[in-house]
């Protein structure tokens, strides 16, 4: 059993408009809401097993913001693959996954998470907002993940949290 959690980064500031689009930080909203996520894994009990994210400043940021929330002692991986990445650009990251790791945590960006996620599982979600996070499991190894093989677990995100409501924007 695997166990995928695809996570948008939070909130990043376009306060200095000299920064490039990578380079940009988390602003307030961001640096608030990455560590209230990273307790909601924290308070599920998730253990997690690798952590990849994009090198941006902001996504790296609430990956370790969230890694420190939930004691994880290893580096967090980056991949350049990850950065403004396309679903199935996401996917050839995830099935390269060693299998000898259960649990996955993705840290990247929109619109590539939202669609990966809407490819995998057949609940379907209309926006990952910045800090929203998609859990899903898989009975098979990260190397044939594909279409629909996923079965939905979670969605989270700082709004629906604090609004008790869990299931976000979810489409029937």
């Amino acid at each position: 059993m695997k166990t995928l959690y695809l996570v948008r980064h939070a909130k990043s500031s376009w306060k200095d408009t000299s920064l490039d689009d990578f380079n940009r930080p988390l602003n307030g909203r961001g640096k608030r809401d990455a560590p209230f996520m990273g307790k909601l894994f924290a308070k599920k009990n998730i253990a997690v097993d690798l952590i990849i994210s994009s090198p941006a400043t902001r996504t790296i940021k609430t990956a370790q913001i969230i890694a420190e929330q939930i004691s994880y002692k290893t580096k967090i991986k980056t991949e350049q693959k990850l950065y403004d990445a396309f679903a199935d650009e996401i996917l050839k990251v995830i099935q390269s996954v060693d299998s000898i790791y259960n649990s996955l945590v993705i840290v990247a960006h929109n619109p590539g998470l939202t669609s990966l996620s809407n490819q995998l599982i057949k609940e379907k979600i209309t926006d990952i907002p910045t800090c929203g996070i998609v859990a899903i499991e898989f009975n098979n190894d990260w190397k044939d993940i594909s279409e629909d093989s996923g079965n939905f677990i979670f969605y989270e995100y700082p709004k629906s949290t604090s609004q008790n409501n869990n299931c976000g924007h979810l489409l029937f």
